[in-house]
This record gives C-alpha cells, structure tokens and sequence, in this order.
C-alpha cells in the first residue's frame, strides 16, 4: 500500500503508549493498533484531527505517500 502511517514513530517521539492516545483521542486500542500496524483501509478526518491534537503535530507527520513507481 503506498500510504505509510508513522503513528508509531510519533508515540515513541511524544513519549506516549497507544492506551494513553486512545483515552485523549476517544478511539480504542484495537482501531488505533490497526492503524499503527498499517492495516486500515481508511480514517476519518475527525479521527486524524484528534490525533494530530492529541499528539501535537500535523496530518503529514503522520500519513506518507510511497510511489509505487520505481525509477
């Protein structure tokens, strides 16, 4: 899949467990799991919005575009 979540990156940076983002963001553990693992399919831009909130940074630190055409 050429969107690449960066959630991971983002706890470890903030010092922050994903139950600890799950309580701040309203989301549960498991959804915010599958996101991190890069499992989702899609995201709600309320979900997004609480995120970057919650963890203080903007949509792009979390989401990555991956061309999949290699030069």
């Amino acid at each position: 899949m050429p969107i690449i979540v960066n959630l991971d990156m983002l706890l470890v940076k903030r010092k922050m467990s994903l139950t600890e983002l799950s309580e701040k963001v309203g989301v549960t553990i498991a959804n915010l799991s599958i996101l991190k693992q890069n499992h989702a399919k899609a995201i709600r831009f309320s979900t997004l919005e609480a995120i970057c909130e919650a963890l203080e940074c903007q949509p792009g630190d979390i989401l990555e575009y991956e061309s999949t055409h290699k030069e």
